[in-house]
């Protein structure tokens, strides 16, 4: 686990007196804060702008290509990379802290009465319990099945319109569906892996799961997995595995995009930075962050999504 420090610091000049001396003095050397608030306060002196404790809020950060990537030729440049930097900007008020970890220790951390934010989650209603969300911070293509190009015959039965059935793939559990354990896919597609039956799935639970799920689908081991287009493709070219080699087909019912949001702790500095949040997405350079996520996006797809984001990311401002 990994932790880095931001701190957002403001500064007041210092009038000469000698007391506002003595007044710095004390601060520096007792950690009492009443004790300094009392003595400036029955001194007729306010406490300097930097004197005042700021909360510390936690982002947990999770290596999520190509939102988030922390090592490689493309470290920093996933979206979330980018946004984050312009939220800790804007919310000077805090002093932040950046912290890797994995998906099920930041859940954990997400469950306690901590102020920590992740952010990028997908909205579901489960999590609305124990998570404050954001309105959407970005959006993605939503998720759907990838076969090798010789295992297409594999989904002929499933085919409406060029969509899966993924309902009825699973129900005939003949061939198994690669997922990442623990993720959520949406509230749509987490219903449906819900309801397949036994042997149907195959998780992989390591931190490098979809990596392992394509290697396993290249062996042929595995005919069928479950992701997001961009990221599969990020995984599979790790993998040396061309997109020409790959075929990726929308889920019937899912919707062309989901929203990534931003979810803090449901407490009361939780609300509140998502309430802060919230007024800073509404202003954020969307068109820049929509460039980068398009950015992975192969270019028959590209247009689109840029069109339809910024059409998404302009009502939003307007309500």
């Amino acid at each position: 686990m990994v932790t880095t420090q931001y701190r957002s610091q403001s500064y007041a000049k210092m009038g000469p007196s000698k007391l506002k001396r003595l007044l710095s003095i004390a601060f520096r050397n007792t950690r009492n804060w009443g004790a300094v608030a009392v003595f400036a306060l029955m001194a007729g002196v306010s406490l300097p702008v930097w004197a005042q404790p700021k909360e510390t809020l936690i982002w947990l950060l999770r290596d999520l290509p190509p939102t988030m990537i922390f090592e490689g030729p493309k470290k920093g440049q996933g979206v979330i990379d980018q946004l984050l930097p312009l939220l800790i900007k804007g919310m000077p008020q805090y002093d932040h802290t950046l912290m890797r970890v994995n998906r099920a220790r930041g859940m954990q951390m997400l469950h306690e009465e901590s102020f920590t934010c992740d952010p990028s989650l997908v909205w579901i209603k489960e999590r609305e319990q124990w998570i404050a969300f954001s309105i959407p911070a970005f959006r993605a293509v939503s998720n759907g099945v990838v076969v090798r190009q010789e295992d297409r015959a594999v989904l002929e039965p499933f085919l409406i319109d060029g969509e899966v059935d993924l309902a009825a793939l699973l129900s005939g559990a003949r061939k198994k569906v690669g997922v990442v354990a623990e993720r959520s896919y949406g509230q749509f597609l987490d219903t449906l892996l819900k309801q397949a039956p036994p042997g149907a799935l195959t998780p992989h639970y390591g931190n490098d799961a979809l990596g392992s799920l394509l290697q396993m689908q290249r062996l042929g081991r595995l005919q069928v997995v479950l992701g997001y287009w961009p990221e599969i493709r990020y995984q599979a070219q790790q993998q040396n595995i061309t997109d020409a080699q790959l075929e990726f087909y929308p889920i019937r019912g899912t919707g062309k995009y989901l929203s990534g949001h931003i979810g803090c702790s449901d407490t009361p500095q939780g609300r509140q930075a998502i309430s802060e949040i919230n007024q800073l997405l509404r202003t954020l350079p969307h068109e820049r962050l929509d460039q980068l996520y398009a950015d992975w996006l192969d270019p028959q797809r590209r247009s689109d999504y840029l069109k339809d984001a910024k059409a998404f990311f302009e009502h939003q401002a307007e309500q």
